[in-house]
């Protein structure tokens, strides 16, 4: 019924293959009472005992995040929260981390169990899908608890709804075929570099060798960017930036971009010839995961700045620091330079911004390469409703050192938003 495409014949789900990066899949976190059954619901679809079940209310504390395979949507993560009716002062402290995965959340699972029917907590979290636009599937479970299958306590009309069984099986596979069905067709980010660099062309990639660089590997946005070339039938080719003047020379024909680490903008800006493309991945990945016309409105306030400020530097992961860090050492130190003077700077790591933005004259965000597309737009959109800009770590660097008209000329949209405020 819910389904115009049968996939019954697909393998339906499968442990994820580490390669596919969290941020790069689709978020499917399901919400609802305690006891409803979202972890035995998790291994149900999974057909494996990836989360822990008890009957004792509460036994999942903490969003639990589960990569895998749903065919035929692709790699997702399925998220597991703690019961929105929890009490106590612990216990709302666990609502309010179920709450916010919603500003992660690409489709929701509203579970619920029959015996305690659709009430106040089902409709909160529908209104908030509703409100951040977000998908939603009413999940009807424990449906072997039912004398009628198809009884259940009444829901919202305007919302698909599938009954099942966890512990049973029943129902499960109409529940896949459900996922299927609402997954946002365009859930997907933008490509990344793909559609700047013509099939059979060539993308020069700069990625420096220094003390930040993982040992044995390379950082995240770089494989991501070179993995996204490919797929495209463009040719990748890595230098460093001290050879990125000679790789220029020995190319027949000049590349069709150069891609730099942000903190190498100068020398690549020196060493590139004018008439060549120009960017980074840091500027790649404010329109990959985010809104660049945002991140550059933002880079733009940076001017409006003023010594005493407070400024809040937010990283969406946290890593072991290096002597000369681009959030706590390098940003601040050209921010400072920039305002002439010294600013209240403030840090933030991890999955969460602090509560109130409203405070801030400036936020100034990391690429983002560890989280979904849909948890940085809500980013932006917190910082935008608190009427504080936000800026991204490159496109701040290349404004900062003069050269931001250069490295958004694959981006003629954002250049027309700047020559129409009249900067550059």
């Amino acid at each position: 019924m819910l389904m115009e495409n049968n996939y019954s014949n697909l393998p339906q789900t499968q442990l994820a293959t580490p390669g596919t990066p969290r941020g790069s899949r689709l978020h499917i976190a399901l919400f609802g009472r305690r006891n409803a059954g979202k972890s035995s619901l998790i291994n149900a679809i999974t057909g494996q005992e990836l989360a822990i079940v008890s009957p004792v209310a509460g036994t999942t504390a903490d969003p639990v995040y589960k990569s895998m395979e749903i065919l035929p949507i692709g790699p997702v993560v399925l998220i597991d929260t703690a019961g929105l009716d929890d009490t106590g002062e612990l216990g709302q402290k666990r609502v309010a981390k179920s709450v916010a995965v919603l500003d992660k959340t690409d489709l929701v699972l509203l579970v619920v169990d029959p015996q305690q029917g659709f009430g106040a907590v089902e409709q909160q979290v529908t209104d908030t899908a509703v409100n951040k636009q977000v998908p939603l599937l009413v999940v009807i479970n424990k449906i072997d608890l039912l004398p009628d299958p198809d009884a259940g306590p009444a829901t919202p009309p305007d919302h698909p709804r599938v009954a099942v069984s966890a512990l049973t099986g029943q129902g499960v596979g109409e529940l896949k075929q459900a996922l299927v069905k609402l997954a946002p067709k365009d859930w997907t980010a933008p490509t990344i570099a793909g559609d700047l660099v013509p099939p059979g062309e060539a993308a020069l990639l700069v990625a420096p060798i220094d003390l930040a660089a993982p040992k044995g590997r390379l950082i995240l946005p770089q494989v991501q960017t070179i993995r996204d070339l490919l797929d495209h039938d463009c040719l990748a080719m890595v230098v460093k930036e001290r050879e990125l003047k000679a790789a220029l020379q020995r190319l027949t024909k000049p590349p069709a971009l150069v891609i730099t680490d942000s903190q190498a903008f100068l020398k690549v800006d020196a060493d590139t010839p004018p008439g060549v493309p120009m960017t980074s991945f840091s500027i790649l990945f404010a329109r990959y995961k985010g809104d660049l016309a945002t991140l550059v409105a933002g880079a733009l306030a940076v001017d409006e700045l003023q010594p005493g400020d407070p400024v809040l530097i937010a990283e969406a992961c946290t890593h072991h620091r290096v002597a000369d860090d681009i959030g706590t050492v390098k940003i601040p130190r050209w921010l400072r330079q920039n305002v002439g003077g010294q600013l209240d700077f403030h840090w933030s790591s991890g999955i969460e911004l602090p509560p109130d933005l409203t405070r801030y004259k400036l936020i100034v965000h990391c690429g983002a390469c560890m989280i979904n597309r849909r948890e940085m737009l809500s980013r932006i959109m917190a910082a935008r409703a608190a009427g504080v800009p936000i800026v991204n770590y490159g496109v701040l660097i290349s404004h900062m050192h003069g050269i931001l008209r250069r490295t958004l000329g694959p981006f003629p949209g954002v250049l027309a938003m700047l020559d129409q405020k009249g900067v550059y």
